[in-house]
C-alpha cells in the first residue's frame, strides 16, 4: 500500500532544479534581449586587455598566465593581484550591465546569475587568452633581459 501511495504522490520541485531551470532560460534569453551588445563588447575588452598582458609575460619570460595561477602557489597571490588590476574593471562592468539587464526584463536582480555571467564574459575569455598570447609570443620572440651595467 505505501508503495502504491508513494507512487501517486508527486514529489515537491527540488529547488536547486528550479534555480538552475531559470538560470538557463534566463541565460538564452540574454542573448537576444537588451543590452546584447555586452555579449560582445566585454569579451573583446577582456580580450584586448589579455593581449596586451600576454605580450608582456612573454617578453619579461614569465610562464603561461593560467597555468602559473594553477602550478606555482608561491607566486599565486601576486599573479591574481596583477590579474585583478588588468581585468577587474571589465568584471565589474559586467556585473552592473548585467544587475541592469536584469532589472528592464526581469524585474528582479539574482546577484548569482550576475556573478555567473560576469565571470562568463569577463574572467573566462582573459583566463584563457592571457596564457595562449604568452605561449605564442614566448615562441616567436626572445624573452627581454635587462641590459648588464
Amino acid at each position: 500500500m505505501r508503495l502504491i501511495a508513494y507512487a501517486l504522490h508527486k514529489p515537491e520541485s527540488d529547488p536547486m532544479d528550479e534555480i538552475l531551470t531559470r538560470f538557463a532560460t534566463d541565460i538564452d534569453h540574454r542573448v537576444g534581449g537588451p543590452l546584447t551588445f555586452r555579449l560582445i563588447l566585454q569579451p573583446l575588452m577582456a580580450a584586448i586587455l589579455a593581449v596586451i598582458a600576454g605580450v608582456r609575460d612573454a617578453r619579461q619570460g614569465k610562464p603561461p598566465y593560467f597555468w602559473a595561477l594553477l602550478t606555482n602557489p608561491s607566486h599565486r597571490d601576486a599573479m591574481m593581484k596583477d590579474g585583478w588590476h588588468s581585468v577587474g574593471k571589465v568584471f565589474i562592468l559586467a556585473i552592473v550591465l548585467d544587475v541592469i539587464y536584469q532589472i528592464i526584463v526581469l524585474h528582479r536582480i539574482y546577484p548569482g546569475e550576475a556573478l555567473i555571467v560576469a565571470f562568463l564574459l569577463a574572467i573566462l575569455p582573459y583566463l584563457l587568452l592571457r596564457g595562449l598570447v604568452t605561449r605564442i609570443v614566448s615562441s616567436n620572440i626572445a624573452p627581454h633581459k635587462p641590459k648588464a651595467t
